[in-house]
């Protein structure tokens, strides 16, 4: 198995990953919300239109 961040050989240790920083970079991603599964529920889908809708708004204008 190789790690998922790096690509080195997984180390047991730290499974599946190489070392303590790749583990980490991974933790960082989840927290950064890097990953996610995607939602059908039609309510997130909504909240989501809306904060689009709102950030676009923000980037237009900006003050």
């Amino acid at each position: 198995m190789t790690c998922p961040i790096c690509g080195k050989p997984a180390q047991d240790r730290y499974r599946p990953f190489c070392s303590r920083r790749c583990a980490d970079v991974d933790l960082g991603k989840w927290f950064a919300g890097d990953y996610a599964a995607p939602s059908r529920d039609p309510e997130d889908i909504a909240e989501a239109a809306e904060a689009a809708e709102a950030a676009e708004k923000g980037a237009q204008n900006p003050h």
